[in-house]
Formats: structure tokens, sequence, C-alpha cells
């Protein structure tokens, strides 16, 4: 594994360069996934980027925990549309004890359908993560989103280390792990090669990198120009370069911050997979628009359904 001061040097290398260094690194084929915002709004938590944290005034939709046959119908409507798995995504710091039997079945619902489940329901204890492995969930994802140097200026209800211990759970009860970021809320250079060395000692099976859409009314809503997107380019690249058996996911503010032109670059240099459709509060880009810009890059899809016409 390459040290900090190498991945440095490698961040400010010509990008040409680094993108293709990292282009040595990249799958086969490229990934599709989908989440469903199975319950809106009311979060404890205070992180500063978050919509959904009842520390903020936005203006985002509330609503509670949907139920099972409206979560399958969703999951069924995203594998159509070319994702290769649909994860189940919750507000909240841990799973409400009221509703977590409810999402047991959710998954199991998911799976009785042929779709590969993954989960994105806040930090666990042991039993949750028993449970949840028991229900045959493939995948639990739950990002550091930040270096533990950084983690402080993020949140302050919940702390670096209660995440790292979720990631131990998934891991200690044999499912796959999706672990990622958001980068552009302030982080230095040093503290983006920071999370790269963190995500390569976690080893998950997917790295989301989230560019932050800055929010109103949240800490975070003028934090526009905190990464540009040759910066975005280079995080991506480093991540693939650091982390070569993970898939490098492009997440959340792909649409919002990043032209056509950089997705595509990204898809043919730095990222092996992407969520498509809408996110928890953002609009994405549609499935046929994501599937063009993979083409374009020169990449193949993964999975049965073929790739949009130019």
């Amino acid at each position: 594994m390459k040290n900090k001061d190498e991945l440095l040097k490698l961040y400010n290398m010509n990008l040409d360069d680094l993108l293709n260094e990292s282009k040595k690194y990249l799958k086969d084929e490229v990934e599709f996934c989908s989440i469903i915002n199975a319950r809106s709004g009311k979060c404890s938590q205070n992180c500063k980027y978050c919509a959904q944290s009842s520390h903020y005034n936005t203006d985002v939709e509330t609503y509670p925990l949907m139920d099972v046959e409206t979560v399958v119908r969703a999951g069924e409507d995203s594998v159509k549309n070319g994702a290769d798995r649909v994860a189940i995504v919750t507000s909240g710091k841990t799973p409400d004890e009221s509703d977590f039997d409810t999402m047991l079945e959710m998954i199991k619902a998911l799976n009785s359908h042929g779709i590969k489940s993954c989960a994105s329901i806040g930090i666990l204890n042991e039993e949750q993560a028993k449970k949840l492995s028991e229900s045959g969930l493939v995948r639990f994802h739950h990002n550091i989103n930040t270096c533990k140097s950084y983690h402080p200026q993020i949140c302050t209800t919940h702390s670096y280390d209660d995440r790292i211990n979720t990631v131990k759970l998934v891991k200690k009860y044999g499912m796959e792990l999706c672990c990622g970021v958001i980068i552009g809320m302030g982080e230095t250079v040093e503290q983006r090669i920071e999370m790269a060395l963190e995500l390569a000692e976690i080893c998950p099976d997917s790295i989301p990198v989230n560019i932050l859409t800055p929010i109103k009314n949240t800490p975070f809503e003028d934090y526009w120009d905190k990464i540009d997107e040759e910066n975005v380019l280079r995080t991506l690249a480093i991540f693939k370069i650091a982390c070569p058996s993970a898939s490098i996911r492009l997440a959340g503010g792909k649409k919002a911050r990043l032209s056509t032109e950089v997705i595509e670059k990204a898809f043919k240099y730095c990222v092996d997979s992407a969520i498509v459709g809408n996110y928890l509060t953002t609009t994405g880009f549609s499935p046929a628009e994501d599937e063009l810009l993979v083409r374009k890059a020169g990449r193949k899809l993964s999975g049965k359904r073929k790739l949009a016409a130019i």
C-alpha cells in the first residue's frame, strides 16, 4: 500500500499522467446501483452537509418508513432501469427499534425478487448487525464521510469511531461493505489523502464518492467553491490507486457539480461504478443518460441491460 507522501506526490502530478495511472486499476465493467429513500428527514444528528438534519431549517420532504410493498416496487423499477443492486436508505443515527423488523422484511422481500439487497440505515449495534446478516442482506453501506482528523468539523453528535465500529461489525458478520466519503466540505488536499489511506485500511468492496451539493440553511450552504472539477478527478484517481480492489463509485453531486465531459472522463479513467437515478434529497441523471456517458467513455456496462443508443 502506498504511503501518504507517495499519494500526495501522485495527487500533484500532471493530471493526464495521474489519470492514466488510475486507469491501470479499473475493473472491466461499470456497475450501476440505485437507492430508495425509505424514510426521510427528522434526523437527530448535526452533520453540517445534510438536508435531513433536524438541526437545520431546510425544505426537505419528511415521511415515516415506507411499507415493504412500496420498497419492492421501487426496487423492481430500479432493476428495470439498469441497477445491479438496490439500497434501502433511512434517515436517523441508528435503526429505529419500532422500524427495524420492517427493514428486515424489506431485505428479505428484495432478495426473494432476485434483487441484490443493500441497506444504509445508520450506526449498528452487534445484535442489529447479526440480524441483518441472518436476513440475507448482501451489502451494508456506511460512509466514514471524511477523514478522522476532519470529522469533528463535520459532526459532533457521533464520532468517527462510531462509524468505524459499524464498519467492523458489517465485516464481522460477513456482509459486503460499501464505505465512502463526501468531498468538497472544506477539507485540505492532505485530508483527501488521509481519506484514501483510511479507506485502504478499511478495505471496502465499494467506495461511493459524493461531491458536496450545498443545501440552503445548512452550515455548508455556501461551500460551492471548496472543490473544483479537476480536484474531483484527482481525488477519484487517488482513491482508485490507493484502493485498487474496491469499486470507486461516482455518487451524489454528480449532476450538480460536474460537467458531462468530466463525468465521461471519470468513467474512462477513475471509476468502476455509479449510483443512478435520484439520490436522497437531490436529483441525478436518468439511467439512460448515465449509460450514454459510460458508452462515450468506451466502457461496458455490467448486467444484461443494453446501453442507450447514441
